[in-house]
């Protein structure tokens, strides 16, 4: 009886306790959302330093009881920025928090793409299987050039040209015009079979970029054989801002380097971008400098700017873009011994790009979306006598040596989107691209017209399955186009985590100006186009498989195996004139192959992100059978790792990019000793490039950059190519850097919202 006595005093003890400790409570309240004004529900709120949290609620408001005190108050989430704010918590009253808006944070791949989609588009909604390289990833890489941001991803590889100063890219095997670049879904010029029109966009005014393996033929027309490249400006929101953000690096050239100018990369970029009541205004103006002479590589001056304006309304967009580039590379004689006088060549390319874009909205299911574009390119050729001795400079009179190509190109592409039901959209679309060009080393004033229409439908007979059929009608002015392209693209929801893609695609792409009418002869090259030359088809297969762990624990895994094989027929490329042996001209191969595979892994762990891929890849030549080294498919491997790590107390990021290049196996057309055309397999050795760099903000309008590029010192890499010492030789050691080069740059960036 006494115990039961006792026990009861105690729960009366204990409750008018609690009681009075609930007296002493204030509570604390607000709502968290994105940045797209969405309701974020289930972050985690936290009162630093005690025992009190919660989560927000599926409205994503959330409600506290604290003791009274001051107080910081954090939210945080797996994949989302951290805040933190200060509150004062109240005896008896409740402390409403403002709004909390939270982001993507640094480590949040881009969610979104809009490369071939009907509309803006999640990541694991597409039917492609789009790569994406974020606008976080380009800032902690600090680049100066496109080149630098694609060099690490699987696939990708780039040749160099220091004659000319040009570079090229390959995309899982397949090269030159085969790899279409676009801006914001605009095609880009180039003037011959290389794509160093990526190097021409000033690489601070991507957001981020997007990269779809595989024909695109049907969307995106010819060209788009091995894939697209998608560069996605940055645009501003529609928001009431303002942004002013000006950058300087400064990087040496190998061991060599003069501040701000002379050795070493010298970038310098200022821009603004405004946003009031639906106007949208930018600009953005940045030099890039590179002097690589004392290590072998033509100093480059090049000057970029961009400016935009548009309006935006909830149903309407349209806007105006300007890209300009004036681009100056120096190829310097050395000084006669006798009189001082030395012969300076240098390429001076002009680039205007005009385009203009517009969204229309005109219902819940149907919308418009047109562009149109206009881009006049040149590349001057002017070669000069200096006297070193008494400073005297004039134009020489030799063949070809004051030379000058123009071309230009006018581009037009309008697409319906009308939504039937909930299961079938419909894609309409007609594009038309207008080439021409002129120039002393041009055969007359010859165009390029392709007109185009094309028809695309997704289809959803269940929420798990997508399909997506498409056509491509064509009538091109030089070749008779095949009646109609088709594609179809599949994606099958599997489960909440698994994703399976499966895709076909006939390609077509007719000879370029260059490779038809193109007669380019110096002391490096001699190539002659090819009139008879037949336009290229391929047949595609490719399919992934793609996995993400559920939830949203402390460890986030992504992953994605993947393959392709790829069929052309009649590829172009350059072969020695049976005619003139001395001379190269373009050819066509009767076939080609490519195949291969890769494994992509992506590891989320606090403020890390790991990235580990790997690749395989073969290609083959119907002519291989010819080469007395090997037949059928070569093969090269190639992994890659990126390693970015946040560093929360010092305020700053760590980063690490590395790429393993494989042996790369590739053949070559060359004369025997008999005067015999034959196909040669030669091999270029393997090597590793990496980067490091560090990322600390230092104020709120500052941050600095350092690191290091080519961290292995890679200059040259052997080359077992016969071509040695002939006209348009690929032989001896390839050039693929200056070496190890070092870095510093600082930021600044004001934001008024």
């Amino acid at each position: 009886m006494r115990y039961r006595i006792l026990l009861t005093l105690l729960l009366v003890v204990l409750t008018l306790s609690n009681l009075s400790a609930q007296n002493n409570y204030g509570k604390v309240n607000g709502k968290i959302l994105t940045k797209d004004g969405k309701p974020a529900a289930g972050i985690s709120i936290s009162i630093l330093n005690t025992r009190f949290g919660a989560a927000s609620q599926a409205d994503g408001t959330y409600l506290l009881k604290v003791t009274p005190g001051k107080y910081t108050v954090q939210y945080k989430a797996l994949g989302m920025t951290t805040k933190e704010l200060t509150v004062n918590v109240v005896k008896d009253q409740t402390t409403t928090v403002e709004d909390v808006i939270l982001e993507l944070n640094s480590f949040q791949l881009k969610d979104v793409v809009v490369t071939g989609q009907y509309a803006p588009q999640s990541l694991k909604n597409s039917v492609y299987m789009v790569r994406t390289v974020s606008s976080e990833q380009i800032r902690l890489r600090n680049p100066t050039k496109v080149q630098e941001v694609l060099s690490d991803q699987l696939g990708f590889r780039f040749s160099n040209d220091l004659t000319l100063g040009t570079s090229d890219v390959s995309l899982m095997g397949i090269d030159g015009q085969r790899v279409k670049i676009l801006l914001d879904g605009v095609p880009l010029l180039d003037r011959g079979e290389t794509r160093e029109s990526l190097n021409q966009i000033d690489v601070n005014s991507i957001d981020h970029i997007e990269i779809v393996e595989g024909p695109m033929s049907v969307s995106y027309g010819s060209d788009a054989l091995a894939g697209v490249i998608n560069l996605i400006t940055k645009k501003p929101d529609g928001g009431e801002h303002l942004d002013i953000h000006a950058r300087v690096q400064e990087e040496t050239a190998g061991k060599q380097y003069d501040a701000f100018q002379g050795s070493g990369t010298h970038y310098e970029n200022v821009g603004v971008n405004w946003s009031h009541k639906g106007w949208e205004f930018g600009g953005n103006f940045s030099r890039n400098n590179f002097d690589g002479a004392m290590v072998g590589w033509m100093p480059k001056d090049q000057w970029l700017g961009n400016a935009n304006a548009g309006y935006r309304t909830n149903k309407f967009h349209i806007w105006y873009r300007f890209d300009g580039e004036n681009e100056t590379l120096k190829n310097d004689g050395i000084p006669s011994v006798n009189n001082g006088i030395e012969t300076d060549a240098h390429y001076i390319t002009y680039r205007w790009m005009h385009q203009l874009q517009a969204e229309w909205l005109l219902s819940p299911k149907l919308s418009l979306s047109g562009a149109a574009s206009y881009t006049d390119y040149s590349r001057r050729t002017q070669t000069t006598t200096y006297n070193t001795l008494t400073g005297q400079r004039f134009l020489t009179t030799g063949a070809s040596e004051q030379d000058e190509a123009l071309f230009d190109t006018k581009f037009l592409r309008t697409t319906v989107q009308y939504k039937i039901s909930d299961a079938v959209s419909l894609q309409p679309g007609v594009e038309i691209n207008l080439t021409g060009s002129s120039g002393a080393r041009i055969t007359g004033t010859p165009t390029i017209n392709d007109y185009a229409f094309f028809v695309s439908s997704e289809i959803q007979p269940i929420s798990a399955i997508s399909i997506r059929p498409g056509l491509r009608f064509i009538k091109n002015s030089v070749y008779d186009a095949p009646p109609v392209i088709p594609s179809i693209n599949t994606k099958f929801k599997l489960s909440n985590a698994f994703d399976l893609r499966l895709a076909y695609a006939r390609g077509f792409r007719s000879p370029a100006l260059r490779e038809l009418y193109f007669n380019f002869f110096d002391a490096n090259h001699s190539i002659r186009g090819n009139t008879n030359l037949k336009a290229e088809f391929s047949n595609s297969f490719n399919g992934s498989l793609s996995w993400q762990s559920l939830g949203s624990g402390t460890v986030r895994f992504k992953s994605s195996l993947s393959g392709f094989y790829n069929d052309f027929t009649n590829m172009i490329t350059t072969g020695y004139d049976p005619a003139n042996p001395s001379v190269m001209t373009y050819i066509n191969i009767d076939k080609a192959k490519t195949k291969g595979g890769s494994i992509d892994n992506t590891i989320y762990y606090k403020n890390l992100q790991a990235k580990v891929g790997f690749a395989y890849i073969g290609t083959y030549s119907k002519l291989a059978e010819d080469t007395t080294n090997q037949t059928g498919f070569v093969w090269y491997p190639e992994v890659s790792t990126t390693l970015m790590y946040h560093l929360t107390k010092l305020k700053g990021d760590i980063s690490l990019f590395y790429k393993f290049n494989g042996t790369l196996p590739t053949y070559e057309v060359v004369t025997n000793s008999a005067g015999a055309t034959i196909i040669n397999l030669a091999k270029r050795s393997a090597f590793s490039t990496a980067d490091i760099t560090f990322n600390k903000i230092l104020t709120k309008t500052l941050n600095l950059a350092a690191g290091v590029k080519n961290l292995f010192d890679v200059t040259n890499v052997n080359n077992t190519s016969l071509n040695v010492g002939q006209a348009h030789s690929t032989g001896g050691p390839v050039p693929l850097g200056y070496g190890r080069s070092y870095f510093l740059g600082i930021d600044f960036k004001f934001s008024k919202h």
